[in-house]
This record gives structure tokens, sequence and C-alpha cells, in this order.
């Protein structure tokens, strides 16, 4: 039976892969071990493995973790990367490193106002909504003004700071649809690049399409099935 550290290991290898079969340099790209809904000690087997990164989509189960690991495991980066209703803010800027989700000026002003002035900004990615599903989060795709003009309002926060844009690709097996929906993100990614020199994160790729993610750009693929099993 393979262990956490094993499963860590073949997705560093696959994400090795990826990036020398585009050109890349591995180093470029960040495996997020995505451990929602999983228990505490398969944070620490996975820490035991080298990982560092995690991500948790909901804000009461991440502060739960996060506070159990916080003095036994200060150097943990924790990535919120679920829905984030304005009532929950308080608990994502107090406790996470980074928000992914971000696609209301509202929830940026939330977080900016409530994170602790004694740590360093918020890093925060905008969601942006690329398959352009009426039931997902994030700013639609076809229209890059929303997203700068949310970027305007982050970059004049100064508890926030702007790493880059993230999405949730249609879940498919068509890899042409894979491949432009992601080819149209790494687009606007370039973009905001050229005005903001603190982006430099794109979100994309999961277990199923990480390869596609990488060929186009992606610089952290959010791995959790594979890496800590089915839910």
């Amino acid at each position: 039976m393979t262990t956490i550290a094993d499963r860590i290991s073949i997705a560093q290898s696959r994400i090795n892969q990826a990036a020398q079969n585009c050109s890349r340099s591995p180093d470029e790209i960040n495996l997020l071990a995505v451990s929602k809904t999983k228990p505490i000690s398969d944070i620490i087997a996975a820490y035991q493995a080298g990982q560092r990164q995690f991500g948790e989509n909901y804000v009461q189960e991440g502060e739960t973790k996060i506070n159990a690991l916080q003095a036994d495991y200060p150097d943990i980066e924790w990535h919120f990367i679920g829905p984030l209703q304005s009532n929950k803010t308080k608990i994502v800027a107090e406790h996470f490193d980074w928000m992914h989700t971000l696609s209301r000026g509202k929830i940026a002003q939330r977080l900016h106002e409530q994170r602790p002035s004694n740590k360093s900004p918020l890093n925060v990615c905008i969601q942006v909504n690329i398959s352009q599903e009426e039931s997902k989060s994030g700013i639609n795709s076809a229209n890059f003004a929303d997203v700068a003009t949310l970027a305007l309002t982050i970059a004049s926060l100064p508890h926030l700071k702007l790493r880059g844009l993230m999405a949730i690709p249609t879940a498919t097996d068509d890899v042409q649809l894979q491949q432009q929906e992601f080819s149209q993100l790494k687009q606007l990614f370039d973009q905001l690049k050229q005005q903001y020199p603190s982006v430099d994160t794109l979100s994309m790729g999961m277990s199923g399409d990480m390869d596609i993610a990488i060929a186009n750009g992606s610089t952290m693929v959010r791995i959790g099935s594979a890496i800590f099993g089915q839910r």
C-alpha cells in the first residue's frame, strides 16, 4: 500500500515530467496539497515527507487545523481555496497566509480591515470563472476589465498583496476544452502581470489536468485525492 509520502513523491515526479515536456523548470511550479476533510495526522505525514503548502476549503475546519498545528509546525503555509462568505472573512484574515478565491471588492475590503497588523499582508489570487458556469464563483473570464477593477482595489489595500489568478476549469475529459480554458487564463494572467510586479502566481490544475495546466503556465497545482486518497 502506498503511503502519503509515496504519493507526494509521485505527484512531484508528475510535475517534474510535465515541466520537462514543455521546457519549463520544475522549480517554477508549487505543489499545493489539498487537505480538506482529511485528519491532522495526514497533514503531519505530508509535512514529514517535506510538504509545506496546504489548501483548505472550509473556514472552520481550516481554523481548527491551523490552531492545532501552529505551535509545532509554524512553517506550514496555509491557503484558503474555498468559497468565502462575508461573515467568515475574519477567520481567513487572521489565520491563513493565502486566499485564492477573491472575486468581490467587498470581501477584499473586509479581509484588509481584519488582517492583524503584526502579520505580513494576506496573499490573494483573484478567482476567474474561466468556464463561465453559473454554479461557479469568480469573475467572468470574458471581461479583463472586471479583473483589472478588482486588482486596482486590492492594490490600494496595504494588508493585502495581489499575487495572481486562480480558476477551476470545466470538469471534463475534453483535452481541447481544457487547453482552451487554461490558455485563456494564462492570457489574463500575462495582462495582469504587466500592470502589477507582485503578480507571480497562476493557481490552476488539479490531479486530473495538471499536465495541461503546467503546459499553459501554471505555477501552482492543487492536488488532493492523488496525495490523500479519495474522500
